[in-house]
């Protein structure tokens, strides 16, 4: 079984991706594996030194991620272009990932992380999908504890398909407004559902 995770920026993804693996799914958290995997991976640092200069890589062949989200989330025609080379550039690197790691346990439990599944229009990937949702009060609240400006979590929310829409995509919905216990609560019942299908 497979189940993807997705919802909006700051709507807990994360965290029920987590509570999900704690209860037995094999976790693959699609931004940890852009991080450490693929954004270090020789031909996509080199690719994003050619086209965003040393601003984005250093000397030492590292990626400036904050640089290169301030490239592809600002609000205008040019880096609504750049992100869609970036998304052509490292989501084959990204898809190879994931068909290594599932390959390995093909009859197993997993739960993926996708901030993009449906916008990506990954649904055949999975056997469910997840939305986790919250109030737009509350995702905004949440981004900024993180440390991000309103004016750049607006930006990178408008870069996502409406959370509205992603319910209405999703086979199953988490709310997460309420306290971390209810998520819980919330991830109990859906594994407890998913145990009864199989």
């Amino acid at each position: 079984m497979i189940l993807g995770i997705t919802g909006g920026i700051g709507c807990g993804k994360s965290t029920a991706a987590r509570a999900c693996a704690a209860r037995g799914f094999a976790l693959i958290d699609t931004d940890a594996l852009i991080r450490e995997q693929v954004l270090t991976a020789p031909p996509v640092v080199e690719a994003l030194r050619h086209r965003f200069g040393g601003d984005v890589v250093g000397a030492g062949g590292t990626v400036n991620r904050a640089a290169l989200a301030s490239r592809v989330f600002a609000d205008d025609k040019e880096s609504e272009a750049e992100l869609h080379w970036l998304e052509a550039l490292t989501h084959p690197v990204l898809f190879g990932l994931w068909r290594k790691l599932l390959a390995g346990d093909p009859g197993g439990r997993w739960v993926v992380e996708v901030p993009l599944l449906f916008e990506q229009g990954l649904e055949n990937w999975f056997d469910f999908t997840v939305c986790v949702a919250c109030s737009p009060a509350q995702q905004l609240a949440r981004l900024e504890q993180r440390g991000l400006p309103r004016s750049l979590a607006g930006q990178r929310i408008s870069k996502q398909l409406p959370l509205a829409r992603k319910i209405e995509l999703a086979d199953m919905v988490l709310w997460n407004d309420g306290s971390p216990a209810f998520l819980q609560v919330q991830v109990d019942q859906l594994v407890a559902s998913l145990s009864a299908t199989r």
